[in-house]
């Protein structure tokens, strides 16, 4: 069985990070290993939680992980908590990375124009390196200013972006898709681009991009923003990576496999911190 090995952390309540990307890599056939960054009593999103660093660990493991000749098939990292873990994650890549290991880096670092409080200049530059490891990168749009301008820069772009029409922000988007692929010479999906209303329906858009294409796969939006949702996405992409199965049909599976479990969520008024209710569709990743 191929084995994908996941960098991310492990929060009990929220459904995220490794408790979302376990279960979505393992129904599409894939062996998910994870190396945990950090434990969580539940996702930073909840009003208080404990949090177990695991930085100084994860030596530790990928050590014996060595020890035992592990050669995975693919990598997935998403959430970091600073810049030495990513470069943690990056002495990872270095031992267990070879040439025909998947790479996808989901460069966690903000969300609808704000970085996360994690965000430092030094942590966004970290994830520059991890971009041009990567075969894809899942930025959302705000992740992808930071990565091509920093927070400053960034924060600039986005003002003007809210005054976009739809054909403009299109436009724009396929640019800064372009200048990632090419910048960093890997395929790019950005995630999650709210699309302005048209006839009382919003659309939420995924740009899928390489040096010289581009496609977008959109859905209807249903509510607002959950956890995990992210790294749900990015989990069906890394195990397709692995399958061999093109990016354009991961990502379609991905958004209708999402659209489900965010319709359910706001039928039941499940809190935005709970995460969706994805578990009832797993099965039909497995097709």
């Amino acid at each position: 069985m191929k084995k994908i090995a996941v960098l991310n952390d492990l929060s009990g309540l929220g459904k995220c990070s490794l408790t979302a990307a376990i279960p979505v890599i393992s129904v599409m056939g894939i062996q998910a290993c994870p190396l945990p960054t950090a434990v969580l009593s539940c996702q930073t999103g909840f009003p208080s939680y404990f949090c177990d660093d695991y930085t100084d660990r994860m030596d530790k493991i990928m050590d014996e992980w060595k020890k035992l000749d592990f050669q995975p098939d693919g990598i997935y990292t998403g959430f970091l908590a600073d810049a030495a873990q990513a470069d943690k994650v990056l002495s990872f890549i270095a031992l267990f990375g070879g040439e025909n290991v998947k790479i996808l880096v989901d460069p966690v670092m903000g969300d609808d124009g704000e970085e996360y409080p994690i965000y430092t200049e030094e942590l966004c530059e970290k994830m520059r390196f991890l971009a041009k490891k990567a075969a894809v990168i899942t930025p959302n749009l705000t992740e992808a200013l930071l990565l091509l301008y920093g927070r400053e820069r960034a924060h600039e772009v986005w003002t003007e972006l809210c005054d976009f029409e739809e054909n403009d922000l299109v436009r724009f988007v396929e640019e800064t898709g372009y200048k990632l692929a090419r910048a960093y010479e890997t395929e790019v999906v950005i995630t999650g681009i709210d699309l302005p209303i048209k006839d009382d329906v919003q659309e939420m858009g995924n740009l899928i991009c390489s040096r010289d294409s581009v496609q977008w796969i959109k859905a209807q939006k249903h509510g607002g923003s959950y956890s995990g949702t992210g790294d749900l996405f990015a989990s069906v992409l890394s195990a397709g990576m692995v399958k061999g199965t093109d990016t354009v049909e991961s990502v379609r599976k991905a958004v209708n496999f999402l659209a489900k479990g965010i319709r359910d969520a706001v039928e039941e008024e499940t809190d935005r911190n709970e995460g969706i209710c994805f578990e009832k569709y797993l099965y039909e990743l497995a097709r």
